[in-house]
């Protein structure tokens, strides 16, 4: 995946009416086509009385898995709208289910695609959208004696601290970016006086909430 990306924060379901129908959103984090498909299967298997169950998702580092499934509505009047949106707010690895009970009212084309494009970007907002970060959370050791000054250092930075261990002796976890190894090494031995041990610990990705 790319250093950094857009996606969904949780999986969340959210509901709203339009003209007396039903339009039920169902938001998930997926990373391959068989995680979405699996989640499509449980949406429709849950709602299997609704009147559509439309789906929309993408996947893969450079959203090379794409698809939209219109479940009975006219043509491009639901998944592909409901794709956009994904495509509109640049997520990546998201699916999205719009299960709709009918209520009576057509719509027309203009409206159903207005219709499901609502209920994805509404059900986006509750969901939430977190950037993901590609990092290295690298372990610094001191003596005690340094615990104080170097943890207000490292607070004090643009550096994230990660989590602190109270052993033998103190042990800093801190988020650098995946480029950015040498460049905090050598300013925290010089912080230090080195009088530190730096070792790189693991690659992860951090979450941080963005707005919608």
């Amino acid at each position: 995946m790319p250093d950094t990306y857009y996606t969904v924060k949780q999986r969340k379901t959210n509901e709203i009416t339009i003209n007396k129908s039903r339009f039920i959103a169902h938001i998930a984090r997926v990373t391959t086509e068989e995680e979405a498909q699996t989640f499509i299967d449980a949406v429709k298997k849950e709602h299997a009385g609704a009147t559509h169950n439309c789906s929309a998702y993408l996947a893969g580092e450079n959203d090379e898995i794409q698809k939209a499934h219109d479940d009975g509505e006219p043509s491009r009047t639901a998944g592909v709208p409901m794709l956009e949106v994904l495509k509109k707010k640049e997520l990546k690895d998201t699916c999205v289910v719009v299960t709709r009970y009918f209520g009576g009212i057509k719509l027309g084309a203009g409206g159903l695609i207005r219709a499901y494009g609502q209920a994805v970007s509404e059900g986006l907002e509750a969901a939430g959208i977190v950037q993901r970060t590609r990092m290295k959370v690298m372990s610094a050791s001191v003596d005690y004696t340094l615990l104080g000054r170097i943890e207000n250092d490292i607070r004090q930075s643009s550096y994230l601290l990660k989590d602190i261990s109270y052993e033998d002796i103190v042990t800093f976890y801190v988020y650098v970016p995946a480029d950015g190894e040498e460049a905090f090494t050598s300013w925290l031995t010089n912080t230090a006086n080195g009088q530190i041990e730096i070792t790189e610990s693991e690659e992860t990705y951090l979450e941080q909430d963005v707005s919608t």
